[in-house]
Protein backbone atom coordinates (compact mmCIF):
# COMPACT_ATOMS: atom_id res chain seq x y z
CA UNK A 1 0.00 0.00 0.00
CA UNK A 2 0.74 3.68 -0.71
CA UNK A 3 -0.03 6.94 0.81
CA UNK A 4 -0.26 10.25 -1.40
CA UNK A 5 0.90 12.43 1.40
CA UNK A 6 1.28 14.92 -1.56
CA UNK A 7 0.41 14.80 -5.41
CA UNK A 8 2.80 17.69 -6.42
CA UNK A 9 1.16 20.18 -9.15
CA UNK A 10 0.09 16.98 -11.51
CA UNK A 11 0.05 13.08 -11.29
CA UNK A 12 -1.94 10.59 -12.31
CA UNK A 13 -1.68 6.74 -13.14
CA UNK A 14 -0.81 6.04 -16.30
CA UNK A 15 0.14 2.79 -18.60
CA UNK A 16 0.27 2.60 -22.34
CA UNK A 17 -3.45 4.15 -23.26
CA UNK A 18 -6.76 2.22 -24.69
CA UNK A 19 -6.16 2.27 -28.36
CA UNK A 20 -8.51 1.10 -31.12
CA UNK A 21 -11.53 3.33 -29.74
CA UNK A 22 -11.03 6.10 -31.67
CA UNK A 23 -13.99 4.73 -33.55
CA UNK A 24 -15.96 5.83 -30.26
CA UNK A 25 -14.60 9.30 -29.92
CA UNK A 26 -12.11 8.14 -27.89
CA UNK A 27 -8.55 8.85 -27.81
CA UNK A 28 -5.49 6.30 -26.40
CA UNK A 29 -4.35 8.90 -23.49
CA UNK A 30 -1.26 6.69 -21.66
CA UNK A 31 1.89 8.16 -20.55
CA UNK A 32 3.43 11.39 -22.65
CA UNK A 33 6.82 9.97 -22.17
CA UNK A 34 5.56 5.79 -22.90
CA UNK A 35 9.62 5.47 -23.94
CA UNK A 36 10.44 6.40 -20.21
CA UNK A 37 7.45 4.23 -18.90
CA UNK A 38 8.18 0.85 -20.75
CA UNK A 39 11.96 1.33 -20.02
CA UNK A 40 11.18 1.71 -16.18
CA UNK A 41 8.84 -1.06 -16.54
CA UNK A 42 11.26 -3.09 -18.03
CA UNK A 43 13.93 -2.59 -15.53
CA UNK A 44 11.63 -3.68 -12.88
CA UNK A 45 10.63 -7.16 -14.45
CA UNK A 46 7.36 -5.44 -15.39
CA UNK A 47 5.18 -6.06 -18.30
CA UNK A 48 5.95 -2.56 -20.37
CA UNK A 49 2.26 -1.43 -20.02
CA UNK A 50 2.27 -1.79 -16.27
CA UNK A 51 0.46 0.72 -14.60
CA UNK A 52 2.70 4.01 -12.97
CA UNK A 53 2.54 7.28 -11.79
CA UNK A 54 3.42 9.96 -14.23
CA UNK A 55 4.17 13.33 -12.03
CA UNK A 56 4.50 16.79 -14.70
CA UNK A 57 6.64 19.61 -13.72
CA UNK A 58 6.57 19.10 -9.22
CA UNK A 59 7.57 15.71 -8.08
CA UNK A 60 5.22 14.34 -5.64
CA UNK A 61 5.86 12.80 -1.98
CA UNK A 62 4.45 9.12 -1.19
CA UNK A 63 4.91 6.73 1.71
CA UNK A 64 5.29 2.88 1.29
CA UNK A 65 3.64 0.33 3.91
CA UNK A 66 5.60 -2.48 2.41
CA UNK A 67 8.98 -2.98 1.10
CA UNK A 68 9.24 -2.20 -2.95
CA UNK A 69 11.05 -2.08 -5.71
CA UNK A 70 10.59 1.12 -7.81
CA UNK A 71 12.42 2.64 -10.74
CA UNK A 72 12.29 6.65 -11.18
CA UNK A 73 12.74 7.51 -15.24
CA UNK A 74 12.10 10.43 -17.40
CA UNK A 75 12.70 14.17 -16.74
CA UNK A 76 15.45 14.88 -14.45
CA UNK A 77 16.56 10.97 -14.91
CA UNK A 78 16.88 11.00 -19.03
CA UNK A 79 20.30 11.98 -18.60
CA UNK A 80 21.66 9.54 -15.72
CA UNK A 81 21.81 5.77 -15.82
CA UNK A 82 18.67 4.33 -14.48
CA UNK A 83 18.42 1.21 -12.05
CA UNK A 84 16.08 -0.25 -9.57
CA UNK A 85 15.92 1.13 -6.20
CA UNK A 86 14.73 -0.70 -2.89
CA UNK A 87 12.18 1.01 -0.82
CA UNK A 88 11.06 0.15 3.10
CA UNK A 89 7.93 -0.30 4.62
CA UNK A 90 7.24 3.20 6.59
CA UNK A 91 10.06 4.90 3.68
CA UNK A 92 8.47 8.28 2.36
CA UNK A 93 10.39 9.12 -1.12
CA UNK A 94 9.77 12.94 -2.01
CA UNK A 95 10.67 14.22 -5.15
CA UNK A 96 10.95 18.09 -5.75
CA UNK A 97 10.46 20.24 -9.06
CA UNK A 98 11.58 18.99 -12.27
CA UNK A 99 15.05 20.52 -13.83
CA UNK A 100 15.12 19.24 -17.58
CA UNK A 101 11.99 17.70 -18.86
CA UNK A 102 8.43 18.29 -17.57
CA UNK A 103 7.80 14.70 -16.79
CA UNK A 104 9.11 11.76 -14.43
CA UNK A 105 7.51 8.23 -13.58
CA UNK A 106 7.59 6.38 -10.39
CA UNK A 107 7.44 3.05 -11.51
CA UNK A 108 7.05 -0.01 -9.10
CA UNK A 109 7.45 -3.69 -9.16
CA UNK A 110 4.16 -4.75 -9.51
CA UNK A 111 2.64 -1.62 -10.60
CA UNK A 112 0.16 0.24 -9.53
CA UNK A 113 -3.85 -1.90 -9.31
CA UNK A 114 -5.64 0.36 -10.39
CA UNK A 115 -9.29 -0.65 -12.08
CA UNK A 116 -9.55 -0.36 -15.95
CA UNK A 117 -11.23 1.11 -18.00
CA UNK A 118 -11.74 -0.29 -22.09
CA UNK A 119 -8.71 -1.96 -20.86
CA UNK A 120 -6.35 0.77 -19.66
CA UNK A 121 -5.92 1.98 -15.91
CA UNK A 122 -4.44 5.47 -17.79
CA UNK A 123 -6.25 8.85 -16.29
CA UNK A 124 -7.87 10.81 -19.70
CA UNK A 125 -8.29 14.05 -17.85
CA UNK A 126 -10.51 15.55 -20.59
CA UNK A 127 -12.92 13.28 -20.41
CA UNK A 128 -12.47 11.60 -16.52
CA UNK A 129 -12.19 8.04 -17.86
CA UNK A 130 -9.61 5.57 -15.23
CA UNK A 131 -10.68 8.24 -12.57
CA UNK A 132 -8.67 11.68 -11.98
CA UNK A 133 -5.22 13.34 -10.76
CA UNK A 134 -4.59 11.93 -7.31
CA UNK A 135 -4.80 14.04 -4.41
CA UNK A 136 -3.82 13.60 -0.80
CA UNK A 137 -4.63 10.80 1.43
CA UNK A 138 -5.21 8.75 -1.68
CA UNK A 139 -4.10 5.38 -1.15
CA UNK A 140 -2.44 2.97 -3.85
CA UNK A 141 -2.45 -0.80 -4.04
CA UNK A 142 0.69 -2.61 -5.50
CA UNK A 143 0.11 -5.40 -7.75
CA UNK A 144 1.22 -9.07 -7.75
CA UNK A 145 4.54 -9.80 -8.41
CA UNK A 146 5.79 -10.26 -12.12
CA UNK A 147 7.44 -13.63 -12.57
CA UNK A 148 10.51 -11.86 -14.19
CA UNK A 149 13.16 -10.93 -12.11
CA UNK A 150 14.23 -7.26 -11.85
CA UNK A 151 17.19 -6.27 -13.85
CA UNK A 152 20.04 -6.09 -11.68
CA UNK A 153 22.48 -3.58 -14.01
CA UNK A 154 22.45 0.11 -14.59
CA UNK A 155 20.79 1.30 -17.86
CA UNK A 156 22.37 3.70 -19.50
CA UNK A 157 19.63 6.37 -20.86
CA UNK A 158 21.00 6.95 -25.32
CA UNK A 159 18.32 8.98 -26.21
CA UNK A 160 18.89 12.38 -26.59
CA UNK A 161 15.85 15.14 -25.92
CA UNK A 162 18.19 18.00 -27.73
CA UNK A 163 18.22 19.43 -31.56
CA UNK A 164 15.00 19.22 -33.73
CA UNK A 165 11.95 17.17 -33.31
CA UNK A 166 11.75 15.18 -36.42
CA UNK A 167 8.46 15.00 -38.59
CA UNK A 168 7.32 13.47 -41.42
CA UNK A 169 4.91 15.34 -44.19
CA UNK A 170 1.53 15.83 -43.19
CA UNK A 171 -1.24 14.52 -45.82
CA UNK A 172 -1.90 18.18 -46.57
CA UNK A 173 1.66 19.57 -46.17
CA UNK A 174 1.30 21.07 -50.39
CA UNK A 175 -1.22 23.27 -48.69
CA UNK A 176 0.96 25.44 -47.20
CA UNK A 177 4.01 27.56 -49.13
CA UNK A 178 5.80 28.21 -45.84
CA UNK A 179 8.48 25.50 -44.64
CA UNK A 180 8.55 24.23 -41.04
CA UNK A 181 12.06 23.74 -40.89
CA UNK A 182 14.80 26.56 -39.78
CA UNK A 183 12.04 28.15 -37.56
CA UNK A 184 11.78 28.57 -34.03
CA UNK A 185 8.57 28.50 -31.96
CA UNK A 186 7.55 28.49 -28.01
CA UNK A 187 5.60 26.10 -26.25
CA UNK A 188 2.96 28.44 -25.28
CA UNK A 189 1.94 28.00 -21.30
CA UNK A 190 -1.81 27.15 -21.96
CA UNK A 191 -0.45 23.35 -23.25
CA UNK A 192 -1.83 20.46 -22.19
CA UNK A 193 -2.33 16.61 -22.81
CA UNK A 194 -4.72 17.46 -25.27
CA UNK A 195 -2.40 19.55 -27.37
CA UNK A 196 0.84 21.69 -27.21
CA UNK A 197 -0.21 24.89 -28.79
CA UNK A 198 3.34 26.78 -29.89
CA UNK A 199 4.09 30.61 -30.38
CA UNK A 200 6.35 31.69 -33.71
CA UNK A 201 5.81 32.50 -37.54
CA UNK A 202 2.28 31.77 -38.61
CA UNK A 203 1.00 29.74 -41.65
CA UNK A 204 -1.56 30.71 -44.09
CA UNK A 205 -3.31 27.63 -45.76
CA UNK A 206 -4.34 28.01 -49.69
CA UNK A 207 -7.35 25.69 -48.71
CA UNK A 208 -10.13 24.82 -46.39
CA UNK A 209 -10.50 21.23 -45.01
CA UNK A 210 -13.24 19.01 -44.08
CA UNK A 211 -13.15 16.97 -40.60
CA UNK A 212 -11.12 13.62 -41.02
CA UNK A 213 -9.16 11.86 -38.60
CA UNK A 214 -6.10 12.88 -36.40
CA UNK A 215 -3.15 11.47 -34.81
CA UNK A 216 -0.94 11.93 -32.03
CA UNK A 217 2.18 13.73 -33.17
CA UNK A 218 0.03 15.30 -35.79
CA UNK A 219 0.78 19.38 -36.45
CA UNK A 220 -2.35 21.07 -37.13
CA UNK A 221 -2.26 24.71 -38.63
CA UNK A 222 -5.85 26.69 -36.63
CA UNK A 223 -7.05 29.57 -38.53
CA UNK A 224 -4.70 32.04 -36.01
CA UNK A 225 -1.78 30.28 -38.22
CA UNK A 226 0.29 29.16 -35.21
CA UNK A 227 0.79 25.25 -34.66
CA UNK A 228 -0.48 22.75 -32.78
CA UNK A 229 1.10 19.62 -31.84
CA UNK A 230 -1.89 16.63 -31.28
CA UNK A 231 -0.89 15.36 -27.68
CA UNK A 232 -2.00 11.80 -25.89
CA UNK A 233 -5.62 13.31 -24.69
CA UNK A 234 -6.38 14.62 -29.14
CA UNK A 235 -9.87 14.92 -30.31
CA UNK A 236 -9.92 11.78 -32.74
CA UNK A 237 -10.94 14.37 -35.40
CA UNK A 238 -10.38 17.29 -36.25
CA UNK A 239 -10.84 19.83 -38.93
CA UNK A 240 -7.49 22.04 -39.44
CA UNK A 241 -4.98 21.17 -42.01
CA UNK A 242 -2.11 19.05 -40.80
CA UNK A 243 1.11 20.12 -41.95
CA UNK A 244 3.30 16.78 -40.36
CA UNK A 245 3.57 14.61 -38.27
CA UNK A 246 6.14 14.15 -35.40
CA UNK A 247 7.71 10.63 -36.21
CA UNK A 248 7.15 7.90 -33.84
CA UNK A 249 10.26 8.03 -32.32
CA UNK A 250 10.38 11.38 -30.85
CA UNK A 251 6.84 11.33 -29.31
CA UNK A 252 8.19 10.87 -26.03
CA UNK A 253 10.10 14.15 -26.43
CA UNK A 254 6.69 15.82 -26.79
CA UNK A 255 5.99 14.47 -23.75
CA UNK A 256 9.13 16.28 -21.62
CA UNK A 257 8.55 19.28 -23.30
CA UNK A 258 7.43 22.51 -21.14
CA UNK A 259 5.86 25.70 -21.35
CA UNK A 260 8.21 28.20 -22.60
CA UNK A 261 10.61 25.58 -24.25
CA UNK A 262 12.25 26.50 -27.76
CA UNK A 263 11.12 23.84 -30.76
CA UNK A 264 12.46 23.68 -34.06
CA UNK A 265 11.56 20.75 -36.45
CA UNK A 266 13.66 18.70 -39.21
CA UNK A 267 11.37 16.70 -42.14
CA UNK A 268 12.70 13.52 -42.83
CA UNK A 269 11.61 11.03 -45.03
CA UNK A 270 9.11 8.18 -43.86
CA UNK A 271 11.94 5.12 -44.58
CA UNK A 272 14.26 7.58 -41.96
CA UNK A 273 11.75 7.49 -39.23
CA UNK A 274 10.72 3.52 -39.60
CA UNK A 275 14.68 3.34 -39.17
CA UNK A 276 14.56 5.05 -35.72
CA UNK A 277 11.78 3.50 -34.54
CA UNK A 278 13.23 0.23 -35.12
CA UNK A 279 16.28 1.27 -33.21
CA UNK A 280 14.40 2.43 -30.36
CA UNK A 281 12.29 -0.95 -30.16
CA UNK A 282 15.78 -2.70 -30.70
CA UNK A 283 16.93 -1.17 -27.83
CA UNK A 284 13.90 -1.97 -25.69
CA UNK A 285 13.97 -5.46 -26.41
CA UNK A 286 17.66 -5.85 -25.83
CA UNK A 287 16.87 -4.89 -22.48
CA UNK A 288 15.24 -8.14 -21.64
CA UNK A 289 17.01 -10.92 -23.64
Amino acid sequence: MITVLSPGLLTTVQDLGRPGYAHLGVSASGAADALALRTGNLLLGNPENTPALEMTIQGGEFQFHQDALIALTGSDFGRETWRAISVHAGEIIKLGPTRTGARCYLCIRGGIAAPLTLGSASVHLLTGLGGGRLHRGDSLTIGPEPPRPPLDRLIEWPWQNTGPIRVTAGPQAGWFCQPLDHRTYTVKEDSNRMGLRLAGPTFESTRELLTEGASPGAIQIPPSGEPIILFVEHGTTGGYPKLANVISADLWRLGQLRPRDKVRFQTIPISNALTLLREQEEWLRALVS
